[in-house]
């Protein structure tokens, strides 16, 4: 659709007036409802080569104003054709995050607001909104009210700010001295297991550790940690007069979705001391459903758990929530108050400024509110069930394929696969070349969108289903045209 002309009526001072405002306002929620309504009739991936929109773009700002509608056309024109549309009912790559109707126009408001929420009093709002919808949260995920709750933007700067509190609590006093010459931060180790995401490594570097302190643990053949090599390694590494820090615990691994044992991880952590996250970015979602509550089974004894509701929730990017029961060393690790951010309602209230690096902060919990009202606990709860159906569903019938092999279990809503024909079943390396040159044939079509990951060595796709449009037909033909892929190619 092109945007209506509307003209420009804005003065040499102040903003957009009203009238404007309000046409260029409705132009673009009626193309976004159109766009969200429609989406597949764009190709999936974007279609672009490397650097055509640069090329394409001006390479100066414009001197003069240019009319609203000239800019919202050129959104069309040329930055639609340069997205690749997570917001695609048939996205089924890496971990399909869904923005919804509901939590787009709390973004919306939230930026008309433009609230910033350092203070308590620079938005009282903000602040208590993001306490409040956080309670509901963590219910509906069935943690324990010792946890509180902090929102940042994605899993891993949740990640590192536990790990800071983890250091803080292991170190006394770590922020005032470092690390230097300090005898008790020689040989910091983290653990993890062999599956968990790279931003433990990234955390543990940031803060000073040496990547040489991620400590990998060996998974099973199910791609859990293994807490008897856990319990192993921390024990040889104290033998060795390393330091043991924190245990990482995954519950939905970004390859496999694999859930670690971790009331037996949080054994070996109660008896050896250690600071025990648990990344739950993707998986704890699926705890608000009843019957997959044993997701989070020892969580509740966890210091600190990370979950996303941008992943999995229908809340916009990005929005990651930190539940933590010793909220007052993270406090202590980053509070830090100059003059003029001192405030008379100190200490009656928390300043969020007071849980992490940064100062300001968007209304982020403004979204997450909206989403959980509009779809309420048990509209969430019935579109991840249907996901994790779905999920099964492809599931059986990868495996009612001999051309096909599923590589790993399917416990919520991700099939890990590989094409397998008879004829390359004994040359990995055969294997390989033909999941790779599926992968690109599928992306490059633009009906679906797919990622991979490495298993054991192996190419491996991942189909995740996470979309609140996506439908069993959209499934049932993203099946088939990887079938017929896959055939045209052998």
């Amino acid at each position: 659709m092109s945007f209506p002309d509307i003209p420009r009526t804005v003065g040499p001072l102040g903003d957009m007036p009203a009238e404007e405002f309000r046409a260029a306002g409705h132009a673009l929620v009626d193309w976004i409802a159109e766009y969200l309504a429609t989406a597949e009739r764009y190709p999936v991936m974007s279609q672009v080569e490397p650097g055509a929109l640069a090329r394409a773009l001006p390479a100066s700002a414009p001197l003069h104003g240019e009319p609203i509608g000239v800019v919202l056309d050129d959104v069309e024109r040329q930055i639609v054709p340069a997205l690749t549309h997570w917001n695609s009912p048939t996205f089924f790559g890496y971990f399909s995050i869904c923005a919804s109707g509901p939590g787009i126009l709390a973004d919306f408001l939230s930026s008309a607001l433009n609230q910033q929420a350092m203070l308590w009093r620079t938005s009282p709002a903000a602040t208590e909104l993001e306490a409040v919808s956080l309670s509901w949260l963590r219910q509906l995920m069935g943690l324990p009210a010792t946890f509180e709750g902090v929102i940042y933007d994605t899993a891993s700067i949740s990640t590192l700010h536990a790990l800071a509190a983890a250091r803080e609590r292991a170190l006394p006093g770590v922020r005032r001295t470092g690390l230097e010459g300090r005898e008790d931060a020689h040989g910091l180790r983290v653990y993890c297991s062999d599956q968990a995401h790279s931003s433990v490594d990234k955390a543990v570097i940031l803060l000073g550790l040496g990547h040489d302190a991620v400590v990998r643990i060996p998974s099973d053949e199910a791609f859990r940690m293994r807490p008897e090599a856990l319990a192993a390694r921390v024990a040889a590494d104290r033998a060795a007069g390393l330091h043991p820090l924190a245990v990482v615990a995954t519950t939905g691994t970004t390859s496999t979705t694999s859930v670690d044992p971790v009331a037996a991880i949080a054994d070996v952590c109660q008896r050896e001391g250690l600071w025990l996250h648990v990344d739950a970015a993707y998986g704890g979602a699926a705890a608000l459903l009843p019957e997959m509550a044993w997701v989070l089974e020892g969580a509740d004894r966890a210091d600190s758990l990370v979950v996303n509701p941008h992943k999995w929730m229908l809340t916009p990017f990005d929005l990651s929530v930190l539940f933590c029961r010793h909220m007052d060393l993270l406090r202590e690790a980053f509070s830090l108050v100059p003059e003029y951010l001192r405030t008379s309602e100190a200490p009656e209230v928390r300043n969020l400024m007071d849980t992490g690096v940064q100062l300001g902060r968007r209304f982020r919990s403004l979204k997450l509110w909206f989403v959980l009202r509009y779809f309420g606990a048990d509209g969430m709860r019935t579109r991840i069930a249907e996901h994790v159906r779905l999920a099964s569903l492809l599931a059986g019938w990868v495996d009612a394929d001999p051309a096909f092999e599923r590589v790993a279990p399917t416990p919520m809503s991700v099939v890990c696969f590989r094409a397998r024909p008879e004829s390359l079943q004994n040359d990995p390396a055969a294997l390989d070349t033909l999941n790779e040159r599926l992968l690109l044939e599928l992306n490059a079509g633009g009906r679906i969108f797919l990622s991979h990951t490495k298993l054991r060595d192996a190419f491996v796709l991942r189909f995740a289903i996470g979309h609140a449009r996506t439908t069993e037909s959209h499934v049932a033909d993203a099946w088939a045209l990887i079938r017929t892929t896959a055939a045209s190619l052998i």
